[in-house]
Order: structure tokens, then C-alpha cells, then sequence
């Protein structure tokens, strides 16, 4: 490997670049016209416009980022997060075109993007999943999926097979309520992914989300980096990530961490991946979810505690090279990320696209901003919100906090709303400052937060 195609627009598109620089190989930036003046695109070795027109879509054109490769002699192919980070069919043409995917292989995210399958391949190899359905139903099977409501319990929880990202999601508290929900989240499931087939499990109305970081090489090297927390969400999109979790023991920390291990062992999985559980808060226990085959948002925070460069890593397992993760040692006892994202929290978090006219962090050894926005940097109103990643260090988890705090609150942001001054309310909180939360603590709270921060 000597020149990468960097797949993805933003923040994540530097972060590769960087790697490209660190482990010696070239690298190849794509962009949309909306994305003629990102940082991406001067960083990088050479740049290949993919856009018209400014949309989500010119990032979704496998044709288009085939030929830039094959133009501008790219023997590699990263795709980072989002867009075609998880899409098999994106994966077997980068085969088939003598192009190298830097990620597992198109049959292992074929076999974990099917959420049933996964579950399956779980039970194999000795995880414990949530109970649930082993098999798929779509509109057509509403009635089968009616019958086994009940076998699951209420609450329960649907999901699309093919979903992500909270679509095709829907609670179900009461059988009265099963038919109008299933319908839903069919249709959302259908419109967003193509596929309209859900499968049912138990919901737990008080869970921790606990995801472990793995890397895997050809040589049969299967290890993880430990595991994040990243309870706090707002409509299943994550917030805020930690590392380690402030609540598990070190009982608890080595029980997810094996069975993460456990899964890509038995597998035979090759690159990065994140093995996602679910904690019940009132009962104990793990249980899988979901594995992404693919880069996370978050892997910085695990960066910042371990001393390991994940995106460096792919590269290497990619190159068919030894992980070098092995000889890491950790750097700081405590990690916290802080997803800066264009949006207004007063308002339901309601995006907030336009021009920033003042972006300043301040910065120390402890402290890491991936961004790719700048002073005049217009967020455009075709992609995700995401302005950048805060991550701040500490030997505690007490010292994280409080640093974070200073940095966010000296953090200058103007010209668009941020979800800054939410970050700045919540470490306020009790429950927050103890790690008493659960997935849906924001979604029920955020009401409560905002009328105490106006009665302050």
C-alpha cells in the first residue's frame, strides 16, 4: 500500500491523512463542491472533486470514488465512518477492482451488518445476547411477529435487521400498541436502508451503553483496546463517550472485554471493530447488540487512554503487517469525549448549519480537538452536525471532568449554535457526576436541565 483514498469527507478525512503521513503512504482527499474549502482537501497529497452537485450523495457514488482511485493511481481505499464505511457492495467492488479495502471483508460486514445474523453468530461463539427473536419478520410476517410478542415481554424493542443510527427503532410498552409500531418502524426501516424486515428483543428501560474497541490482524492476532461508555445519548445518537466506564468493576471491565475478544476470535475477524453491549443497570449483566465493522466517532477517547493510533493500526492490518498495539502503553488513566456538534440544545437539538465566525479551543498535552472547522468555515446543511470531537485526559476521572470543564467554557464558538453550552449545564448534574444514568437519561431529563438552569 502506497497511496490511500480517503472516502470520507470532514474531521475523519484528516484523521486519516494524518496516518497516511505517519505510516509513510500518500493519500488522496474526495470532495463535493460544498466541500471545495475543507481542510480535508488541502491536506491531502492530491484531491479529486466528486461533487456536482453539493450533496450527501457525491460521497455515495462508488463509481465516482472507483474512478478518482484508478485516475490518481490509489491502490487503497479508506472509508472511515458513515457512508460506505459498512457497505459490503462498496467493499467487493473495491476487490474487484484490484483495490484495497481498508476494513474486514465484504462477508464479515455482510454477516454483522444483519443485526439477526450477528445475534447468531454471537450465540456461537459464547456471548450472551438479549433475549429476543432469532429470525427477521417484515409487514408480511405481522402476524408470526404478533405471536411472539409475548414469548419476549414487555417492554420490548424493534429494530431494523439492516439499521443503525436509532432508524427503524421503535419501544413497545403494551401488545395494544405492537401493531402501529411494528408498521412504523417497517416503513422507516424500508425507507432508510431498503430493507423494511425488523427482529423484536427485550428492551431495558435502565441499560448502560458499553462498547469494547478490538483489533484484529491476518496473523491471528485478536486483542482489545478496553471499553467505552457511551450512555449518554439523545435519541440513540451518542453525546458523550468515556473511557474507562465509571461504573463497571474490574470483574466486570475483564467479563466485556473477554467476550468482545471471544466473538472476533471465533470469527476470524480482520481490522478495527467495536462490539457493542447493553448493561442492565438494575439486574447486572452484558448482553451483545450489535457489532460495527468499522472505524467509530469515538475512537479517539480509547486513543487517549491507551496510546494507540487505531486509524495507524488499520493501515498496518491492511498492509498485512503485525499489530503493533501490542507494545502500547497507556497513557492516561481517564478519557472523555465531547461531540461538538451544530446544534441547539435548547431547541430539541435542532441543527444549526451557517457560517462560524469564531472557532477557538484552548489547547494542553491533556487535550485533543479533531476538527476540521476554522474561523469563516461555513457548515453546509447536506451532512451530519458534527463540528468536531473534544477529547481532555485526566488521571482521574474527577480530573477529566474538571478540566474538561474549563476548556469547555473558555471553548469560543460563535456564528452557530453548539451543543457546547449543554455540555457545560450537564456536568452540573448529580446524577452525571456520579454515573447514575442510563441510555435515555437526556431524552427524559433534558426538560428538568433547562428549567433549572433558567430558576439558577
Amino acid at each position: 500500500m502506497k497511496r490511500v483514498l480517503v472516502a470520507n469527507r470532514g474531521e475523519i478525512a484528516l484523521r486519516i491523512i494524518r496516518a497516511c503521513r505517519k505510516a509513510g503512504m500518500e493519500s488522496v482527499a474526495v470532495y463535493s463542491e460544498a466541500d471545495r474549502n475543507s481542510p480535508h482537501v488541502w491536506a491531502a497529497d492530491d484531491a479529486v472533486c466528486i461533487g456536482p452537485p453539493p450533496s450527501a450523495e457525491s460521497y455515495l457514488r462508488s463509481d465516482r470514488l472507483l474512478l478518482a482511485a484508478k485516475a490518481t493511481g490509489a491502490d487503497a481505499i479508506h472509508p472511515g465512518y458513515g457512508f460506505l464505511a459498512e457497505n459490503a457492495g462498496f467493499a467487493r467492488a473495491c476487490a474487484d477492482a484490484g483495490i484495497i479495502f481498508i476494513g474486514p471483508s465484504a462477508e464479515m460486514i455482510d454477516l454483522m451488518g444483519d443485526k439477526v445474523k450477528a445475534r447468531q453468530a454471537a450465540v456461537r461463539a459464547g456471548v450472551r445476547v438479549v433475549p429476543g427473536t432469532e429470525g427477521g419478520y417484515g409487514l408480511a410476517e405481522l402476524p408470526e411477529a404478533f405471536a411472539r410478542m409475548e414469548e419476549i415481554g414487555f417492554p420490548l424493542l424493534l429494530k431494523a435487521v439492516a439499521g443503525g443510527g436509532g432508524r427503524g427503532m421503535r419501544v413497545v410498552r403494551a401488545a395494544e400498541n405492537f401493531e402501529r409500531e411494528f408498521i412504523q418502524a417497517a416503513r422507516e426501516a424500508e425507507a432508510a436502508f431498503g430493507d423494511g424486515t425488523v427482529y423484536m428483543e427485550r428492551y431495558f428501560d435502565k441499560a448502560r451503553h458499553i462498547e469494547v474497541q478490538v483489533l484484529s490482524d491476518r496473523h491471528g492476532q485478536h486483542i482489545h483496546l478496553g471499553e467505552r461508555d457511551c450512555t449518554i445519548q439523545r435519541r440513540h445518537q451518542k453525546l458523550i463517550e468515556e473511557s474507562p466506564s465509571p461504573v463497571l468493576s474490574d470483574a466486570e471491565r475483564k467479563e466485556v472485554c473477554d467476550m468482545a475478544v471471544a466473538l472476533t476470535s471465533t470469527m476470524n475477524y480482520e481490522n478495527a471493530g467495536t462490539v457493542e453491549f447493553l448493561y442492565d443497570v438494575v439486574n447486572g449483566g452484558f448482553f451483545f447488540i450489535e457489532m460495527n465493522t468499522r472505524i467509530q466517532v469515538e475512537h479517539p477517547v480509547t486513543e487517549m487512554v491507551t496510546g494507540v493510533d487505531i486509524v495507524y493500526e488499520q493501515l498496518r492490518i491492511a498492509s498485512g503487517e503485525y499489530l503493533e498495539a501490542m507494545k502500547s502503553e497507556r497513557e492516561w488513566a481517564h478519557a472523555i469525549e465531547w461531540r461538538i456538534n451544530a446544534e441547539d440544545a435548547s431547541r430539541g437539538f435542532l441543527p444549526s448549519p451557517g457560517m462560524v465566525t469564531t472557532w477557538d479551543c484552548p489547547r494542553s498535552k491533556a487535550v485533543r480537538l479533531d476538527s476540521h472547522v476554522y474561523p469563516w468555515y461555513v457548515v453546509p446543511t447536506f451532512y451530519d452536525s458534527l463540528l468536531g470531537k473534544l477529547i481532555v485526559g485526566g488521571r482521574t476521572r474527577e480530573e477529566a471532568l474538571a478540566r474538561s470543564r474549563r476548556v469547555l467554557a473558555s471553548f469560543q464558538v460563535q456564528g452557530v449554535a453548539t451543543t457546547v453550552p449543554f455540555y457545560l449545564l450537564l456536568m452540573e448534574q448529580p446524577e452525571f457526576q456520579s454515573g447514575d444514568v442510563y441510555t435515555r437519561w437526556v431524552d427524559d431529563n433534558i426538560g428538568r436541565l433547562y428549567d433549572w438552569a433558567q430558576a439558577s
